[in-house]
């Protein structure tokens, strides 16, 4: 094996691992994936509540964070609370529900 080919092979190595580190996850940061996961979690618990008639879509934030959806916002009274949490909870992928809302 040449010289040059040692550098490049060590190269390549040191891109890889610098690669493969830079996606994982820490238990305050996610990795690629689950960046893309919970997204689409995200997504999904909008789009549910959003076809819930009884729910005003536009009063409720939806973040997603390692499966787990913080809901919050401002609502019209405790049921509405209740059915948000509970259509969230009904979505695919999601862990736990975390509520933050308040009524207004």
């Amino acid at each position: 094996m040449t010289q040059f080919s040692k550098y490049l092979s060590a190269l390549f190595l040191a891109v890889t691992v610098a690669t493969a580190v830079g996606c994982t996850s820490t238990p305050t940061r996610e990795g690629t994936a689950e960046y893309v996961d919970d997204s689409v979690i995200t997504t999904k618990v909008k789009a549910a509540i959003l076809n819930e008639p009884t729910l005003k879509v536009a009063e409720i934030n939806v973040e997603t964070f390692k499966g787990v959806v913080q809901l919050s916002g401002f609502v019209g009274s405790q049921a509405d609370i209740r059915k948000a949490v509970e259509v969230a909870r009904k979505v695919g992928g999601v862990k736990s529900v975390k509520n933050d809302m308040r009524i207004k």
